[in-house]
């Protein structure tokens, strides 16, 4: 799939040494986090991004030119236990996540503009915790998982009372169902 790269960051693909970055979004019922793969601070598209490094991980990210609801996960390791604890009470599923590519410049600056890989709703946490380290792994999904979600609206008269109370489009609906209705002729 074609992206619309600006010519800076098209350029710059063409160099032999890259310094990918990347760029996480997600909502939580507190408010947005924004981090990037690098570290300390960094402004980007007007907001703050605070620096991960090595402890931020990506799942796969596939394009395929079928139609299909993929998905990817962000995880955090090193994280300490009342950090990991505040992330599950805050992560509400359907919350929006984004994750962009960038390309930094050798003296550490963002090639305008990132490209945004994914785009998805929150679906759920986990948290693995050993003696070791202990990380969590947020999934994302993306929105195309509601083609797969029967919907519970019906064109009846009780339906329409939910949607837009006193509407009287669907009165009659029940009544004609089974009717025969000849057109045009006597």
């Amino acid at each position: 799939m074609s992206r619309d790269l600006t010519p800076d960051f098209a350029l710059a693909l063409a160099e032999r040494d890259l310094r990918p970055v990347i760029f996480f979004e997600g909502h939580f019922a507190s408010g947005p986090l924004r981090l990037w793969s690098g570290l300390g601070e960094i402004g980007w598209a007007g907001e703050s991004w605070s620096g991960a490094g090595a402890l931020l991980g990506l799942g796969a990210i596939e394009e395929t030119s079928e139609v299909v609801a993929g998905g990817t996960s962000v995880s955090l390791s090193g994280i300490p236990p009342h950090l990991v604890q505040l992330a599950i009470a805050e992560a509400r599923q359907g919350l929006p996540g984004r994750v962009w590519l960038g390309l930094l410049t050798p003296e550490g600056g963002i090639i305008a503009d990132p490209v945004l890989a994914f785009a998805g709703r929150l679906d759920v946490p986990e948290i693995t915790d050993d003696a070791e380290s202990c990380r969590i792994t947020i999934s994302y999904e993306s929105r195309l998982i509601d083609l797969n979600t029967a919907r519970s609206w019906r064109y009846t008269h009780e339906s329409q009372q939910a949607l837009y109370p006193g509407d009287l489009g669907f009165e009659y609906v029940a009544a004609i169902q089974d009717r025969e209705i000849t057109w045009g002729r006597g």
